[in-house]
Formats: C-alpha cells, sequence, structure tokens
C-alpha cells in the first residue's frame, strides 16, 4: 500500500471518530430531563398562560 492510501484510509477513521463521538453527545443530551444543561435552574417557564380556570369569557352583549 502507499502512503497515499494510508493517508486516506486514516482520514476516512478520523471522520468517522468524530461522527461517532458526536452522535454519542447527542444521544446524551437526549437522554438528560428537559432543562437539565449547563445550569440546572434553567428551564422552559411554567404555566406562563395561567390556569385554565382563571381565563377570560367573552359574551356577546344582548341589546
Amino acid at each position: 500500500m502507499s502512503s497515499e492510501e494510508d493517508a486516506q484510509r486514516e482520514a476516512a477513521e478520523e471522520s468517522k471518530r468524530k461522527f461517532r463521538e458526536a452522535l454519542d453527545r447527542k444521544k446524551k443530551q437526549q437522554t438528560q430531563p428537559r432543562g437539565a444543561g449547563k445550569r440546572g435552574d434553567a428551564g422552559p417557564v411554567g404555566h406562563a398562560q395561567g390556569s385554565a380556570a382563571h381565563q377570560r369569557e367573552f359574551r356577546r352583549k344582548s341589546g
């Protein structure tokens, strides 16, 4: 085998390794609970709209 073929093979193995590492990071990120990232207390805002029992009720005027 020539050194050119070896270099191509090594480059292919390196790119495969990088893709595997990125996929592993992605899978690990998906298995973590939502909002658990760099800051554990930072998550989506809870109940931004309020409870459904307190929503306004719009009625038509009669007369």
